[in-house]
């Protein structure tokens, strides 16, 4: 060990200096030996949880500075570890692609079409005083899981497919595809995957209750308004509990994902202990969605804006174990994200790497005058250059509607196919 001690510029955090080969379980990693975003790390301060955090650490620097007065005492195998407590967290690797994404991506759009379609018969159904037919909403959740499984990113890029008049329906899609993928990223067993993109399809269907003029309001809710649109927890409960065949979770879900861990949620004030697993899982992934979505009350925010609001709402609102899984299974460039790069070319996310988190495979759309240009898959994990002879990089993650760039559109007239076969 380097007895090295530093003093961070402006805090009166005692930083020690700690050579990498004398890491141990528990220390907490405030400052390494280079830039964050040359590293994997998708934070920038973290503790070292298990032997595979110090060798990734060890992989990629030569000493790193630990903040002595966070490090973590507790033993491995302590009650701390029990299902979905940061311990056993820590330790959740998410199983192998399938597929890549170049095989998924029109299984996933088909997919996403056919899913989305059911979704919006579910919600006109319930309009009308109509059941839910349980048993083809299971049958659409299975598809997702399985293109989930295959890879990911394919039915993540589907969800950039937004659109302002059809946010709620979208939303409900939307939200089930992420609660499977943090749910792939935990490595549950399959029929939890199922389990928890049903809950993830189901949890709003109470708003189909709720009065249109409430619903689709573009102006702030009056306090009464507000009631109001707060009660399709409890219709949606209600709803659930009288369709036939319905996962008993879902019917849970429903009426809980509004719950703060705090205490200061609603319909019931549950404080943490009383929200299930799944019924957390939902709200990071019904927060991230309407949080970068356009609605008829807000235009949506960017990715990095949607998890820095997201992590500071850590053990209050939101579990912060399960929220950081949810990030990692994102990235820090999403597919689908729309991406400016340090040349000024404008390019799509297409797939992340997870090796590699600044460095995933983009298409780029647009020049450097922002003028559009033929579709070209460039790998950023890879030495490409740009037309002066320097290495592409990422300058930061744009909204479509800077460069008037319609995502549906590209999609739709066969620009994304375009660009994969354009390496």
């Amino acid at each position: 060990m380097i007895n090295d001690n530093l003093d961070s510029p402006g805090t009166s955090i005692q930083l020690t200096k700690v050579g990498v080969k004398d890491l141990q379980i528990g220390m907490y990693v405030s400052k390494l030996d280079r830039p964050w975003l040359e590293t994997n790390f998708l934070f920038q301060g973290f503790e070292l949880k298990t032997a595979e955090d110090i060798k990734a650490v060890q992989e990629q620097c030569e000493f790193v500075y630990i903040d002595s007065a966070r490090k973590n005492k507790a033993k491995v195998g302590t009650a701390r570890d029990t299902p979905y407590s940061k311990g056993w967290l820590a330790n959740r690797v998410p199983p192998q692609n399938r597929k890549s994404f170049e095989q998924e991506i029109d299984n996933a759009g088909h997919v996403y079409q056919q899913t989305s379609s059911v979704v919006r018969g579910f919600m006109e159904d319930v309009q009308l005083g109509r059941a839910i037919n349980v048993e083809l909403a299971k049958k659409a959740v299975a598809d997702c899981v399985t293109s989930i499984l295959n890879h990911p990113d394919a039915l993540m890029w589907m969800t950039q497919l937004k659109s302002r008049d059809k946010y709620t329906a979208q939303h409900s899609m939307n939200v089930c595809i992420y609660a499977i993928a943090l749910g792939r990223q935990i490595n549950l067993p399959v029929n939890e995957l199922h389990n928890i993109g049903l809950c993830g399809m189901m949890h709003d269907m109470g708003k189909m209750r709720v009065p249109l003029a409430i619903l689709n309001k573009p102006d702030r809710l009056t306090a009464e308004e507000l009631k109001v649109m707060q009660s399709h927890t409890t219709l949606g409960w209600k709803l659930l509990m009288s369709s036939s065949g319905m996962y008993g979770g879902a019917i849970d879900v429903a009426y809980t994902h509004h719950e703060k861990l705090d205490g200061s949620g609603y319909p019931r004030g549950l404080s943490a202990e009383q929200i299930s697993p799944y019924a957390r899982m939902v709200a990071i992934a019904d927060m991230y969605d309407a949080i970068t979505s356009d609605r008829v009350c807000q235009n949506g925010r960017t990715h990095l804006d949607a998890i820095s609001i997201m992590t500071k709402q850590g053990d209050s609102h939101l579990d912060s174990g399960l929220t950081i899984k949810f990030i990692e299974c994102l990235g820090i460039y999403p597919p689908g994200s729309i991406v400016e790069m340090g040349n000024g070319e404008v390019a799509i996310v297409v797939e992340v790497n997870p090796k590699a988190k600044i460095k995933p495979k983009i298409i780029l759309l647009l020049d450097e005058d922002k003028k559009p240009q033929p579709e070209r898959l460039v790998d950023l994990s890879r030495l490409d250059l740009d037309a002066s002879g320097q290495p592409y990089t990422i300058r930061r993650i744009a909204r479509a509607s800077e460069f008037d760039f319609d995502i549906e559109k590209f999609y739709g007239g066969g620009g994304l196919r375009r660009g994969l076969l354009a390496a």
